[in-house]
């Protein structure tokens, strides 16, 4: 639970300095990026090179951008990070670019605060809220999760291309969409508690404001942007989500703050197996109900949400989640890894010990199941 140092914290708002999105956004990228720097290194796994690697770099030539990219290998992890930064430090370019997913962005950011450049973020899929923060989730090069790194200023620029976004699995876009349903949950948590956000103040009004209306986007135009990424156009209801799952969630996370739902998350990465082929907002989707469970959430809330996940094919049991067989242990195991200190789990205002975290996991899977 959050100590009474709390109350006297500043309050403290971040964000991006600019933020871009639209159908073929990647086409105005060089002129962005040109605006801070003209030297650039861009950051990207095969796939999303070899997918929209021609549209980026079309662009940055007809802006004069010169570029070289750097192959992500897969993992955010201390090593990538270090090893991108180190082939980089000598190379004389002033702007770091994430072309991809989660995993690249969070590289992206680390690489950038590590040689003090700036930063610019082009997600190929709306399935985290990790494009506008100051922060990045670190894994082992194994992929469990290791811890949160900070930095003193979130990206320089975002841009989202929604026709990228369309043309992407709906698998993505339901990830986000879990990701962000979880902004408003823990962000009134924290809120209720007096915690801190993840830029170490009291969440703003602001913030909180954004958590909210990001849940409120969501319930509204979640089932009919599923349907237009199915169909692989871009429509206003895909533009709101996308919105929602990247922007609003982003702002909301980071200014109102995390507790439970993403300290489960991580207490999943502990564990072996089938789990680790979820995606982070799979994970977290069962987080959120677990910390529907430990908040005695009214069951009619506790209901919407797992009406919607049903509808985005996201996990709500633990046969869904690949642990039909999982045992005790694993399961305490999974509770002691989301309640080590500094876990956002002890960002509520009611004390939580393992045998709570193992109970609410098994509530969520029956609640489902029934």
């Amino acid at each position: 639970m959050p100590d009474a140092t709390n109350a006297r914290r500043p309050m403290v708002f971040a964000s991006p300095s600019r933020y871009i999105q639209g159908a073929d956004a990647l086409n105005e990228a060089g002129a962005a990026i040109a605006r801070l720097g003209d030297s650039i290194t861009v950051i990207a796994d095969d796939f999303v090179w070899d997918m929209a690697g021609k549209k980026l770099a079309t662009s940055l030539n007809t802006a004069d951008v010169t570029y070289a990219r750097v192959r992500f290998n897969g993992e955010a992890s201390s090593a990538e990070i270090e090893r991108i930064a180190e082939d980089i430090r000598s190379a004389g370019v002033n702007t770091v670019v994430g072309f991809g997913g989660g995993k690249t962005m969070d590289t992206a950011k680390g690489v950038a605060n590590t040689l003090g450049l700036a930063c610019v973020i082009l997600p190929t899929t709306a399935s985290t809220d990790a494009p506008t923060s100051a922060l990045s989730v670190i894994y082992t090069d194994d992929g469990a999760f290791e811890a949160y790194r900070f930095y003193e200023r979130n990206p320089d620029l975002v841009l989202v291309d929604t026709t990228l976004i369309a043309a992407a699995p709906t698998r993505f876009l339901a990830s986000g969409i879990a990701d962000a349903l979880a902004t408003w949950i823990e962000a009134r948590a924290v809120a209720q508690a007096g915690a801190q956000n993840m830029v170490g103040g009291r969440p703003t009004i602001l913030g909180t404001a954004i958590a909210e209306r990001c849940e409120a986007v969501l319930f509204e135009h979640a089932e009919a942007a599923f349907t237009a990424n199915q169909a692989g156009v871009v429509t206003p209801a895909l533009d709101a989500v996308v919105e929602a799952n990247t922007l609003l969630s982003g702002l909301g996370f980071e200014s109102g703050g995390l507790a439970v739902a993403h300290a489960v998350h991580n207490g999943f990465t502990a564990l072996h197996g089938p789990i680790h082929e979820l995606t982070h907002g799979e994970k977290v989707a069962y987080g959120t109900l677990v910390q529907l469970v430990l908040e005695a959430a009214p069951s009619a809330e506790f209901a919407r949400y797992l009406a919607l996940y049903k509808t985005l094919d996201l996990p709500v049991t633990l046969a869904d989640a690949g642990l039909e067989n999982v045992s005790d242990d694993d399961l305490y195991r999974v509770a002691e890894t989301a309640l080590a200190a500094p876990e956002s789990s002890h960002n509520v205002a009611y004390a939580l010990a393992p045998a709570d975290i193992v109970a609410a996991i098994k509530a969520v899977d029956a609640l489902a199941r029934r």
